[in-house]
């Protein structure tokens, strides 16, 4: 540096003893750990899922998977119909025609209750009321009633009554109670008709 030239804020003066400052070492942040995780929010923050949940069952190591277990709900219960009807029973394919609302409908006797074929019962009763047979699966959803499934046998009886069309490979039956409730809901008359086998 020439004699004349300025010397920049905060640089030593020529012929100035530097002062060094001792070092100070600042060390990292403290790294959290599951146990140290567990010592700040306490056990009951968190709450492992149940094993069988991939990336969700693993101890959180990240920010992410804590997020992923602090914000964890149990999957929402899936609207899927049971099993078809065992076959194992032979009084299961024993079909009826039963009074019904004034009308006869296709039924089978399962575990001591009347099912209708729901196809039929549609047909006679709701189909002027709603849309189609498919919103009365969503009605049925709403209203957390779970029709059976007609097994292989039930579904050939009822195409030889004529209770679904001839092309039909699959049913679904529901109780009168069930049905009750749904045509409660169609119409918002109140209806307490029973099955009369």
């Amino acid at each position: 540096m020439s004699a004349g030239s300025p010397v920049p804020k905060g640089s030593p003066q020529a012929g100035a003893a530097v002062k060094q400052e001792p070092h100070v070492h600042h060390s990292p942040p403290p790294v959290s750990t599951p146990t140290s995780i567990t010592a700040t929010l306490g056990p009951r923050h968190l709450a492992l899922p149940p094993p069988g949940l991939g990336l969700l069952g693993m101890v959180p190591h990240s920010p992410l998977d804590l997020m992923a277990v602090a914000h964890h709900h149990p999957p929402p219960r899936s609207y899927s119909s049971p099993p078809p009807i065992s076959t194992s029973d032979p009084t299961a394919n024993e079909c009826k025609l039963v009074d019904y609302r004034g009308q006869k409908v296709a039924a089978f006797i399962i575990a001591g209750d009347t099912m209708l074929c729901l196809p039929q019962a549609f047909e006679l009763f709701l189909k002027h009321l709603v849309g189609g047979l498919h919103t009365v699966y969503t009605k049925l959803k709403r209203l957390d009633i779970v029709p059976l499934v007609c097994n292989v046998e039930q579904v050939r009886i009822l195409r030889g009554l004529g209770a679904i069309q001839p092309g039909v490979n699959r049913c679904k039956l529901l109780s009168c109670k069930d049905f009750d409730i749904l045509y409660r809901d169609c119409t918002t008359a109140s209806a307490d008709e029973e099955c009369v086998p």
